[in-house]
């Protein structure tokens, strides 16, 4: 007999629970995906019945769900989903959540994963009680859980939360979520990279001038004012997304396809990342901040919080030596929009004459993450002509949802939570690469925030960040524009 799956959100009247977590697990028991004996309870402190959470979630799911939407399976996966009305950081709480749980197991052990999708300040607090309770134990099935970013404010706040993870839960039972790497599209670099011979030979210092990774996005702060104000660009974005991106861009090819060998590559990646000093990190990077930052409810009157960042990273190992990766990521920019660039080098001489005043652009592969995610090559073309050769780019481009018409896109957390359940782990972090991660961002966060820190370059909402951010690259380089096809 199958020892019974419960998906235990803690959390579960936020937004996070009904926006992603339960359209993710219904669009996966549509597809067949999820286990016949899977039950959902959510848990928080709100008084709610089964049926009253039940409806109140509907709306929002229905919403983000789509067209994949339909009423029949909603009302068959709504039969999964119960309700705990309690407070999980008291003892009396997660007594309670216990004993609803072992009622439904009928004290015969089941497989059980835990998804905090709380505040990161109630994270110590609900993992010791879920240790103190037993509810940590293997007993019949295993014992996951699955926590959400920010995954503490540096790597002091970090490690000291791995330590009080791994006095309840081996590491092997945590899974650290980032949803970005659940989008189909970052997968796809590994894919690019190893399951092809073409490119990877050139994959090195010896062809490549240099690396862009940018994540735009068209929002701004709005009414989350109060907690971006204490966290900024930098550690809202480049600690975690974006360092997961470039070290999967960066990483030597993985033996096997399993979470380990996977992860231990990424963090070879992290290890070899050059940590600047005070001096050198103020020298590699730009900060910049929206106008009307400073007016978002919630926002202090004289804030130097950065909402853009650009960034300027080194890996010292023998496949990147000497080729800088250019980070930039922003708040209020003119698109929604996330792609990497890889820029190659100009060839060493040129037989063919210029037109006066042009430049030779250089080859580049630019994998687009969203929204329009492709794969599209630029190189020089003859422009058709009978007396002289002129030079043009062009690209051949690879889209996704032409390639794959009537596919959709899996979401993030559709995939993660599948993985998780499963077992899973590659796409999740281990305690190593956070705490290194950390480790990298640490002294570029403490320039930024240095009492006598200019104040970031002001730029405005609908732009692309601040004109002075071209300043990090060498000659001849330059961010390539956010225009999305």
């Amino acid at each position: 007999m199958t020892a019974p799956l419960t998906v235990v959100i803690f959390g579960a009247s936020g937004d996070l629970t009904a926006r992603k977590l339960i359209p993710a697990l219904y669009r996966l028991d549509v597809l067949g995906l999820l286990p016949d004996e899977t039950k959902i309870v959510g848990v928080s402190r709100r008084e709610y019945t089964d049926e009253v959470f039940r409806e109140t979630i509907q709306p929002m799911v229905k919403q983000s769900s789509g067209i994949s939407w339909l009423q029949g399976p909603w009302t068959q996966f709504a039969k999964r989903i119960s309700y705990v009305s309690a407070d999980a950081e008291k003892p009396e709480g997660i007594q309670k959540l216990n004993a609803w749980l072992q009622n439904r197991e009928n004290n015969q052990g089941g497989r059980r994963l835990y998804y905090l999708s709380v505040g990161p300040e109630l994270y110590p607090g609900i993992v010791t009680r879920l240790g103190e309770a037993g509810m940590n134990k293997e007993d019949g099935g295993y014992r996951r859980l699955i926590i959400e970013k920010p995954f503490g404010r540096d790597r002091r706040s970090a490690r000291d939360l791995n330590n009080i993870l791994h006095q309840h839960f081996t590491e092997d039972q945590i899974y650290r979520i980032d949803h970005y790497l659940g989008k189909d599209t970052v997968q796809n670099i590994m894919v690019f990279r190893f399951a092809n011979t073409l490119f990877e030979p050139l994959w090195n210092h010896k062809y490549i001038d240099h690396v862009q990774i940018t994540v735009s996005e068209k929002v701004v702060i709005g009414k989350r004012g109060a907690f971006y104000d204490t966290t900024g660009v930098l550690r809202d974005m480049f600690q975690s997304h974006i360092l997961q991106v470039m070290a999967m861009l960066a990483m030597e090819y993985p033996t096997r396809l399993t979470a380990e060998r996977i992860r231990n590559e990424k963090v070879k990646v992290l290890e070899s990342i050059r940590i600047p000093t005070m001096e050198d990190a103020k020298k590699s990077m730009v900060l910049g901040q929206y106008t009307g930052y400073r007016k978002e409810p919630g926002v202090g009157a004289n804030s130097k919080t950065p909402t853009y960042a650009a960034v300027k990273l080194m890996i010292e190992n023998w496949r990147w030596q000497g080729i800088p990766f250019y980070l930039r990521s922003g708040k209020g920019l003119n698109a929604r929009y996330s792609e990497v660039v890889i820029q190659f080098q100009r060839p060493p001489h040129l037989m063919f004459p210029l037109q006066k005043g042009h430049s030779l652009e250089s080859n580049r592969i630019t994998l687009v993450l969203q929204p329009n995610d492709s794969i599209r090559l630029n190189f020089q073309t003859k422009v058709p002509s009978v007396d002289s050769y002129r030079l043009e780019p062009q690209d051949l481009s690879f889209v996704y949802g032409q390639a794959y018409q009537g596919q959709q896109l899996p979401e993030a957390y559709e995939r993660l939570l599948l993985d998780a359940i499963q077992g899973e782990a590659s796409l999740f972090m281990r305690s190593d690469e956070i705490e290194r991660a950390w480790e990298i961002m640490d002294p570029i966060i403490a320039a930024s925030e240095l009492a006598d820190a200019p104040d970031p370059n002001e730029y405005a909402i609908n732009s692309q960040g601040p004109e002075c951010a071209n300043g990090l690259f060498s000659e001849g380089q330059s961010w390539q524009p956010i225009v999305p096809n």
